[in-house]
């Protein structure tokens, strides 16, 4: 017997001299309540080691019935309350924090920084991968924002074939720019970025749409702000290209998307400098006319619902809102099996 305890901590011993090697095992999560964590290796790219973090919450149903769930920019998952909706709707719920990103963040990683959003696919290869590993074989995948147009992208290049239904929450299709910004702007600061990927683009300093969520303030949720800062980071001009690419590829290949999609979002766009009540009713993301235009185009079968006063994440809206915003996404799990 003491033999065998000294084999096997000698194997623990070895393994934990790789890189990741015994955070791969799972092991409890920081939203506790049984969710469970684990992180996977993905090698190098230009920056070094990256690594991708599957978090998982199975269901007593055992129907081999999963939701995976990608987050946004400047995000992370952290949305536990939508989770154990799912969970306890017998959906085994799955979440990826992708590489450079929330739980997946190391010391030599710059926050989302990103060539080409196809950098994302292996991390959600790797999450499918594990969910089929744990018996589920009806998968609907969801984004929510940029991760919204990460899933869209995904899927009108090599999906899962056990992706069965595409919900998308406010998918970042298009920038919120109009004018010289939008014309000349982005189309300089993507080219740019393929001669100068380096370059710090600043994001702002509001933090009205923080202000909106977090409970400290004027929301209801409660979230690592170093991990969703409140105030937006510079990005990279890489990053600016790698998503205006990814956005055009969406629009000239949605067709390409054969999943029922669930296109859901704010009925209105909220802007200003200063905080007022009109924050807790609505997207001060994005464009949700532009949302509207571009995603009822990915696919042959779309379903969308435009929900009033709802924020930019739907879900995080407040309680007689996001209410509505469940109802809209049972009824869509329900009706496409």
């Amino acid at each position: 017997m003491k033999r065998c305890i000294s084999i096997i901590f000698l194997i623990l011993s070895i393994a934990c001299s790789y890189p990741y090697a015994c955070a791969q095992l799972w092991q409890p999560d920081v939203l506790g309540d049984g969710f469970q964590m684990r992180y996977v290796d993905q090698g190098k790219d230009y920056s070094g080691p990256v690594r991708s973090t599957i978090v998982r919450k199975q269901s007593k149903c055992h129907n081999g019935k999963g939701i995976l769930y990608i987050h946004g920019y400047n995000d992370y998952f952290f949305q536990k309350e939508e989770a154990n909706r799912l969970v306890d709707s017998c959906y085994d719920f799955y979440a990826v924090d992708l590489r450079k990103y929330g739980r997946s963040i190391t010391d030599s990683n710059l926050r989302f920084q990103v060539r080409d959003m196809r950098e994302y696919f292996p991390d959600i290869d790797s999450a499918l991968q594990q969910m089929h590993k744990d018996g589920v074989r009806d998968i609907t995948l969801m984004g929510h924002s940029t991760g919204g147009l990460t899933a869209a992208y995904y899927m009108t290049s090599a999906p899962d074939t056990a992706i069965h239904r595409l919900v998308l929450n406010s998918p970042f299709l298009d920038w919120n720019f109009s004018g010289i910004k939008r014309k000349v702007g982005i189309p300089l600061i993507s080219g740019i970025g393929k001669l100068f990927p380096h370059i710090k683009i600043p994001q702002g300093k509001i933090s009205l749409y923080a202000e909106s969520l977090l409970h400290s303030r004027h929301g209801e949720w409660n979230f690592n702000t170093a991990w969703k800062t409140e105030k937006p980071l510079p990005v990279e001009s890489s990053w600016v290209r790698a998503i205006t690419k990814a956005q055009s590829n969406v629009r000239k290949h949605g067709d390409r998307i054969k999943v029922p999609v669930l296109l859901v979002h704010s009925d209105h766009s909220i802007y200003g400098d200063e905080w007022s009540e009109d924050f807790t009713k609505g997207d001060a993301v994005l464009n949700v006319d532009h949302i509207s235009k571009i995603g009822k185009k990915l696919g042959k079968d779309v379903t969308e619902d435009t929900i009033p006063d709802a924020l930019h994440d739907v879900f995080l809206s407040p309680r007689n809102v996001r209410e509505k915003a469940y109802d809209s996404m049972f009824h869509f799990l329900r009706t496409h099996p």
